[in-house]
């Protein structure tokens, strides 16, 4: 049985909003949350970036749904030691209702410690390095590590959850996919690619969660969805390495000047079709993922809450 849940967008909604949404979610009838974990938005535009953890601690209160990060850079903004304490706490918290999903960052997100923004071969190396890290603090043992990357002297985390928090691994790309399936407790995707959750599952992934997730705009007027996807989501339509290569919105608001509304729109369920919206998230359901998270885009949010209660929900299921 797939779990649908809904994705919260730090870049979009400050946190008392997404605590309201988080709300709202549980009563339409979502079963989980994803929320984003950012330092600056794309753009200027989107307009928010509050820190998540403050955000993921008042949701825990507000609602009972589990909660995933999607996804947590554990490499160079904030150390995996910080990490680890945060995501034991959270978790014990939620009464093991979190779980943290990690990836290997933009430099968006995280130049803002250190301009140097290392290569894509080394970043997996510092994500595999963090997360065997992370997982032997969550043991509660004193723990010092003299690694490649990372230097940790006699740490121990005091608060713990009763189990350790599952860490899940976000793949964008062949290699990310096949550590995801190595070493993570599950797999987070963007896209609805069969091809990778196999990939996934060849790696090591064989009954761990495939967890995809989507931007949609439900709107009464399909051309205004559009118009809102566009103006808030261009980098959508951004192809190849930018996404983790640019350090500040001001360059990605150059490079979505070149996109056109079509590329930004590709792939996201727009207007007031509930059929529309309920294909889309068919075929994440379909490439074999476990769970389905959605994000409407701008502020129409009680109106979607409402649209996929009612119309959407009931057609997936």
């Amino acid at each position: 049985m797939t779990t649908f849940g809904y994705f919260l967008s730090c870049e979009e909604h400050g946190p008392k909003e997404l605590v309201r949404q988080a709300k709202a979610a549980e009563r339409a009838g979502f079963e989980a949350l994803w929320i984003s974990d950012h330092f600056h938005p794309w753009l200027d535009e989107q307009g928010q970036a509050p820190f998540v953890w403050s955000v993921i601690g008042a949701i825990a209160e507000a609602t009972s749904l589990p909660i995933t990060t999607a996804v947590t850079c554990p490499l160079v903004r904030t150390h995996p030691v910080v990490i680890a304490h945060a995501t034991a706490t959270t978790a014990a918290l939620t009464g093991g209702r979190f779980r943290l999903g990690v990836g290997t960052g933009e430099a968006l997100n995280e130049h803002v410690v250190d301009s140097r923004w290392p290569p894509l071969s080394e970043r997996l190396e510092m994500l595999e390095e963090a997360i065997e890290l992370m997982r032997e603090l969550f043991t509660g043992k004193l723990v010092t590590h003299r690694g490649r990357h990372y230097q940790v002297d006699t740490a121990r985390l005091y608060t713990l959850p009763d189990e350790p928090a599952p860490i899940l691994v976000s793949g964008l790309g062949e290699k990310s996919t096949a550590l995801a399936g190595r070493l993570g407790d599950g797999y987070v995707s963007v896209a609805p690619d069969a091809d990778a959750v196999r990939a996934f599952r060849a790696a090591g992934g064989t009954g761990k969660p495939a967890l995809g997730g989507l931007k949609a705009c439900y709107a009464e007027d399909e051309k205004a969805a559009r118009k809102t996807v566009h103006r808030l989501w261009p980098t959508q339509g951004i192809k190849g390495e930018a996404a983790q290569l640019l350090p500040l919105p001001r360059h990605f608001e150059q490079l979505a000047e070149m996109v056109s509304e079509d590329d930004a729109v590709a792939g996201s369920p727009v207007g007031p079709d509930p059929e529309v919206h309920a294909q889309a998230i068919r075929q994440y359901v379909e490439a074999g993922f476990d769970e389905v998270y959605v994000n409407q885009i701008g502020p129409e949010q009680d109106a979607f809450f409402d649209f996929y209660q009612r119309e959407v929900l009931p057609r997936v299921r």
